[in-house]
């Protein structure tokens, strides 16, 4: 993983997640184009984000299995296809269904993170998946900011086209910065996706880092979805275009901890998720309280970005430092609960916005939080060392470093 390949792979990943969120500062315009409440629009980030996570499931394990010089590009070259589709769609069911499709095949981000930190030497994993992850980060918050500006000046369809041919570059410039891969042994398409089941069981630090990373993006989705809610109403009354611009205060967020990786290159994981997982806390407690200053709301979002990035890497970083040759499978049981978390807090927003608005929001997020809290102070004192492989269970062992991976 050179600083050029890293880079291009930072930046793809961040423009292909990017695609799940186009959406999501357009709820009230994509509503009032098609007809249908706002509340029904919500539910485009949740169909696009259920879409991911089937896509995660059903995609990224082959990515232990097939050429990926090769897959990476047809999928992303899928998803513009589907991007283009949206551009097109007549009415709310027909976007509601190619969304699906469009989070289906969004899952290029998820199949080079993996890649990068298989590419990557050990002593500087951390480092190159902290770039990768940023990138993606960076790519979610970016997408609404770029979203809100060319619906306002082309219409929302607009998005989607500008969004296709981007797919398209990216497609033709993945085909060149992927290096030529070693082939690996087939493995039936029904045995590879049950093997993301036996690997996460296989590794005992694996179970309880996909709950706190899955407990931080169910609050990330929370608090973004919400936030369109908050920003259209009085006081504010702000416009696609203004809304997304709050996005660059969110990858100002993202860039402050695009190293965060390297907290774990140097044993501090454990210490640096919990406090994580507190700056969060915090974050949406001054968001409950800073609902009123559009000033203290840009500060919340950088804290709260921090946190969840810090989170995620983190996590991210502990299972590609677990031994074998499953990151793929890994990496899909990382993303699969992080995005049905997503879809959970967004299909909340609806609901707790409806009981009691922004307060609701914020409790509601701070509960998840203390989930996430209580697992890490459950498992963080326990040093897990796992020397095992990913080879099927009862397989001989073959020597390989004991790698650390607690909590």
């Amino acid at each position: 993983m050179t600083p050029a390949r890293t880079l291009v792979f930072a930046v793809a990943a961040g423009l292909a997640v990017g695609n799940l969120y186009w959406a999501q500062p357009l709820i009230e315009t994509i509503a009032g184009s098609l007809g249908v409440s706002s509340s029904s629009a919500a539910t485009l980030v949740t169909v696009t984000q259920v879409g991911y996570a089937l896509g995660i499931f059903l995609l990224v394990p082959l990515g232990d299995v097939l050429n990926r010089r090769r897959f990476v590009p047809l999928v992303v070259a899928l998803s513009a296809v589907m991007l283009l589709g949206a551009a097109l769609a007549p009415t709310f069911p027909v976007l509601l269904a190619v969304l699906g499709g469009v989070g289906l095949t969004a899952v290029g981000a998820q199949l080079l993170a993996p890649l990068a930190g298989e590419l990557a030497e050990p002593d500087r994993r951390g480092r190159v998946v902290g770039a990768v992850a940023s990138g993606v980060l960076i790519g979610v918050l970016l997408s609404r900011t770029a979203s809100g500006f060319v619906a306002d000046l082309l219409g929302w369809r607009a998005v989607y086209v500008v969004a296709a041919a981007a797919s398209v570059v990216l497609a033709v410039v993945l085909r060149m910065a992927i290096p030529p891969l070693e082939p690996r042994e087939p493995v039936p398409y029904l045995r590879l996706l049950g093997s993301v089941f036996t690997t996460v069981a296989r590794h005992r630090a694996a179970a309880p880092t996909l709950a706190i990373c899955a407990a931080a993006f169910t609050v990330f989705s929370m608090f973004w979805t919400s936030l369109t809610y908050l920003l259209t109403a009085a006081p504010f009354s702000y416009s696609a275009s203004q809304i997304g611009l709050l996005g660059l205060a969110g990858a100002a967020g993202a860039i402050a901890v695009r190293r965060a990786g390297a907290l774990h290159d140097r044993g501090w994981s454990a210490p640096a998720t919990g406090a994580a997982l507190v700056l969060l806390a915090l974050s949406l407690i001054a968001g409950w309280a800073a609902s009123g200053s559009i000033i203290a709301l840009i500060v919340v979002i950088v804290v709260l970005d921090v946190a969840v990035q810090g989170t995620v890497v983190l996590g991210q970083a502990r299972l590609f430092a677990l031994p074998g040759s499953a990151r793929s499978r890994l990496n899909t049981a990382l993303v699969v609960c992080n995005f049905l978390g997503g879809a959970i807090g967004s299909a909340l927003t609806g609901p707790l916005w409806a009981l009691g608005g922004w307060t609701a929001i914020m409790a509601g997020a701070l509960a998840v939080t203390a989930v996430g809290l209580l697992v890490w102070a459950l498992t963080h004192r326990s040093r897990l060392v796992d020397a095992g492989t990913d080879d099927a269970p009862g397989a001989p062992r073959v020597d390989k470093p004991r790698v650390r991976a607690s909590l």
